[in-house]
């Protein structure tokens, strides 16, 4: 899903690492075997396996996370987490910009078809995920497989973002600076509500049937279709539709051309389970869990980091007015607004101009 959050491997054994990513549907007892339409661009992505992890609710699986690193004989390092549909290969990067000194690492977050997902385990295998599980791979392949030290950064757009706060809650002494872009430390209630219209589309739909698609050897592509749909209005400004973008920079001559085209057919590939997987998390996003006494403004204010808290300000389900609240609770927290007409996905690449604005803010901001 290029359009929604971004532009849109095994491992053998611990230590172990490869260039392929495990796209394969594994047959459950009664699964039969449903590939997605497309496959994902694997171009120098490797997979760390951690055996026997740990997740947040008591159970344990061997997991696979998928990574790129660029400009690896740097000594200082970024970390990028993917966003919601985000694939390594499509996540905003900065490396020929602000990072093009930087080792930089982008690491597909558990759930999102590269690293281990329930696309890629046996069904009904999978855990309900929580950002604390897969913030904790992410160090986990850091320290004990590129052997980091120390994070100069994390940057992270939209559920990227996310992992941003919790980054700096989880290990305050491992990373200097955070950029959330387009994020939250704590998913609103009108966020919330929000993600409920695509879920509901593709939990409703025929040939999702309950979540048996699978064991049908169906690839719900009407589900797909309607999640997409449901979707496309939130992640652009009203002022981008009546400025008919979609028309004059993008060339498509109707608002329904566009919807299916950027919206419908982008989530072809994905498959269900992971979408949800991953909504599910967005929705219960709380840096307040980290503390004893579920506080997220005192959770907001133990951050040791310097933040750079980077809202767009036409951003419907991030708007900049939670950002204000995020940053007045921040020791060393600077907001920098972006604006623009591009709503939610401006944060991700979706035009050059934004793109630029962020990177000459990312650049001054590691400098000062």
């Amino acid at each position: 899903m290029a359009k929604a959050d971004g532009d849109l491997q095994r491992g053998l054994e611990r230590g172990k690492e490869s260039s392929h990513i495990c796209t394969k549907s594994p047959k459950g007892e009664n699964d039969q075997e449903v590939e997605p339409k497309e496959d994902i661009d694997t171009t120098g992505i490797s997979c760390y396996s951690i055996p026997d992890f740990k997740f947040l609710d008591g159970s344990s699986l061997t997991v696979e996370v998928a990574y790129r690193s660029f400009n690896p004989s740097a000594t200082k390092v970024v970390c990028i987490p993917t966003c919601y549909g985000g694939r390594i290969n499509s996540t905003l990067n900065f490396t020929s910009g602000a990072l093009k000194d930087y080792h930089v690492v982008v690491i597909a977050m558990l759930g999102n078809g590269e690293s281990t997902s329930p696309s890629n385990t046996a069904q009904g295998q999978f855990p309900q995920l929580d950002y604390q599980d897969v913030v904790k791979s992410q160090y986990q392949l850091l320290t004990q497989h590129l052997a980091v030290k120390e994070l100069e950064a994390v940057i992270g757009f939209s559920m990227g973002a996310q992992q941003a706060f919790y980054w700096a809650c989880m290990y305050p002494d491992f990373m200097k600076v955070s950029i959330p872009i387009c994020g939250s430390a704590k998913t609103s209630p009108h966020n919330w509500a929000f993600l409920e219209g695509p879920k509901g589309a593709l939990l409703n739909s025929v040939d999702y049937a309950d979540g048996a698609y699978r064991a049908k050897g169906v690839h719900p592509i009407r589900g797909l279709h309607a999640f997409g749909r449901a979707y496309c209005a939130w992640a652009m400004s009203a002022a981008w539709f009546r400025e008919k973008i979609w028309q004059k920079e993008l060339g498509f001559e109707t608002v329904d051309k566009f919807m299916v085209a950027e919206w419908e057919r982008s989530f072809e590939s994905w498959d269900p389970e992971d979408l949800l997987v991953l909504a599910r998390m967005w929705q219960a996003a709380d840096i307040g869990v980290l503390r004893k006494d579920g506080d997220y403004t005192k959770a907001l204010e133990d951050v040791k980091a310097r933040v750079l808290v980077m809202p767009a300000r036409t951003d419907q389900y991030f708007p900049p007015e939670d950002s204000e609240i995020e940053v007045k609770h921040l020791k060393n927290g600077e907001l920098a607004v972006l604006e623009t007409i591009w709503g939610h996905i401006g944060g991700g690449g979706a035009n050059n101009a934004d793109t630029e604005w962020m990177d000459k803010k990312i650049s001054a901001f590691l400098k000062q």
